[in-house]
């Protein structure tokens, strides 16, 4: 009985068109499965991209609203990030070579 059934469809033209269709959507058209998948996971990855840069975007308008509005934090800022100093401070620079770190 199953012999029959499949005997029935394998002889039937529209199963071989629709199998062609099927194989050519898989493998041989500009959108086939692979390109897909490939799609997908560039999707993904921009995603994850996006969610850090959003992070990142978060701390860093936090950030300057800090530099803004805060004067303590304006002053260290400036302090380590380009060694301003004030009238009566002296500021050294300690700078270690990549062999004394042991």
């Amino acid at each position: 009985m199953m012999k029959d059934f499949f005997f029935k469809y394998i002889h039937n033209k529209y199963f071989y068109t629709a199998l062609a269709f099927v194989v050519w959507m898989l493998f041989f058209d500009s959108d086939n499965l692979r390109e897909q998948l490939k799609l997908s996971q560039t999707i993904d990855h921009l995603k994850e991209q996006k969610e850090y840069y959003s992070k990142e975007i978060s701390k860093n308008r936090a950030a300057v609203n800090a530099l803004k509005y805060d004067t303590t934090k304006l002053e260290k800022y400036a302090r380590e990030k380009y060694f301003m100093k004030k009238d009566n401070e002296d500021v050294y620079v300690v700078v270690r070579d990549s062999s004394d770190q042991e």
